[in-house]
């Protein structure tokens, strides 16, 4: 299966910050910290050109810790400061502005230079489809101003909104790209949540969860699960769960629909832990 979902407003909302671009002094890119390679999206880097940026790994508490260390190791061999952070609790939230007066600080001191007094630094918050940028917003300015919502595609259009006296943020769409590449970035793109389900077949989303898992977290699967052991068909692991769970149609058939919502629904929720989908390792030197 190849998932895509570029709709119209995602276009738009790409020619409309790079229009805005030349206002903007330092980028807030937002990824989910349980795929943080396959949650960036591989245009940011032509918009935004060459403005600082900071990579916010948000959803830090349902990734797994020990590759969020390897990933903020990444980053930091990339040139770029990373900082996981929770939108929702604020956790590493305090971080953010004490990061962007440092990296900023020439510019202010070149201000202060020329007798002009510093504005309010502006910033652009960039991430795909629920990655939680109107929740940081919210989070950051301390009241409730971009709407928010748990499914993608909430935020439509663009918007500034003060921060104190420092900053200034300007909101902008989810926006994904026509096309993936390598087709495991839409699955993991789907698992995480950051594509409507409505559009997914969620039965391959499932499966694919399911054969990482078997891979590299078989503990969880097994305890949440009741697994003593593991076959090697993928079939016979939804009807385990499926039975296990309850998802059965008339005769005491698995129900493989629901069987999926439920596996998609426990990978989303925490009920299998902190779970992420990648590595450096894993991805390799593609960036």
């Amino acid at each position: 299966m190849s998932i895509q979902w570029f709709p119209g407003h995602m276009a738009k909302a790409r020619r409309e910050v790079t229009e805005k671009l030349k206002l903007i002094d330092i980028v807030y890119e937002l990824v989910d910290a349980r795929v943080p390679f396959s949650s960036r999206n591989p245009m940011i880097d032509q918009i935004i050109q060459n403005k600082p940026r900071i990579v916010l790994m948000n959803k830090a508490d349902l990734a797994d810790l020990k590759k969020t260390d390897k990933w903020l190791t990444y980053f930091t061999e990339k040139g770029i400061y990373a900082i996981p952070i929770n939108s929702q609790t604020g956790e590493g939230i305090d971080k953010i502005k004490i990061k962007t007066k440092e990296i900023l600080q020439d510019k202010l001191e070149r201000m202060r230079a020329k007798g002009m007094n510093p504005r309010a630094m502006r910033a652009l918050v960039v991430g795909i489809p629920n990655s939680g940028k109107s929740t940081l917003i919210n989070r950051l300015a301390n009241r409730n101003i971009a709407k928010t919502g748990n499914v993608p595609g909430v935020t439509k259009a663009q918007q500034w909104v003060k921060v104190g006296k420092d900053i200034e943020l300007l909101d902008t769409p989810g926006i994904l790209w026509p096309k993936f590449e390598d087709e495991k970035v839409g699955y993991k793109l789907a698992l995480t949540g950051a594509i409507k389900d409505t559009i997914l077949n969620l039965q391959d989303v499932a499966v694919y969860g399911l054969q990482y898992l078997k891979e590299e977290y078989p503990e969880a699967l097994k305890e949440r699960y009741g697994f003593s052991s593991f076959s090697d068909e993928i079939v016979d692991l939804f009807v385990h769960i499926g039975k296990k769970r309850g998802c059965l149609a008339s005769g005491g058939v698995v129900d493989y629909d629901k069987t999926a919502e439920v596996i998609i629904r426990d990978i989303r929720s925490e009920k299998l832990g902190k779970l992420t989908f990648e590595t450096p390792e894993e991805i390799g030197d593609e960036q």
